[in-house]
């Protein structure tokens, strides 16, 4: 069977369909992955917020390293992750769908290969207050550029 797949000739990368910056998301998917060195969660959000990229979905990796766990906590902690179950230790992966909360991200190319990179989460509550501060910061350096 053939499938025609717009843009697979290309090569480049459509720079247009990559999320950057802050998003109001909700958790789509998650799963736990275990690599010998590095073990990971891989976790599929649904954007919400702000409207030009409502309905998109981004993917990201939580890695459970000792050394990354701060990052996993952070994660868990201002999506609202379940009290008891997080003071077990336990991630269960249905408890994770539907969580919602705030993510930043960024793209970092490594090796030829593109990474969407999860770098800060805040609680959904705070989206009001975190998407005025972040188009407050664009106009300013829309001004800057423009002097």
């Amino acid at each position: 069977m053939k499938r025609h797949i717009p843009g697979l000739h290309s090569g480049q990368q459509d720079h247009e369909s990559t999320l950057e910056g802050l998003f109001l998301v909700r958790v789509d998917a998650a799963s736990y992955r275990w690599h010998p060195q590095k073990p990971f969660l891989s976790v599929r959000f649904v954007v919400l917020e702000p409207e030009p990229s409502a309905g998109r979905s981004l993917a990201g990796r939580l890695y459970c390293t000792e050394r990354a766990l701060w990052k996993l906590n952070w994660f868990l902690r201002d999506f609202g992750y379940d009290p008891d179950l997080f003071g077990q230790d336990q991630v269960d992966e249905k408890a994770l769908l539907g969580l919602r909360g705030i993510v930043r991200t960024s793209h970092v190319t490594l090796n030829g290969r593109s990474f969407q990179n999860l770098e800060a989460f805040a609680p959904a509550a705070d989206w009001e207050d975190v998407s005025c501060e972040a188009a407050g910061e664009i106009r300013e350096q829309r001004k800057g550029h423009d002097l």
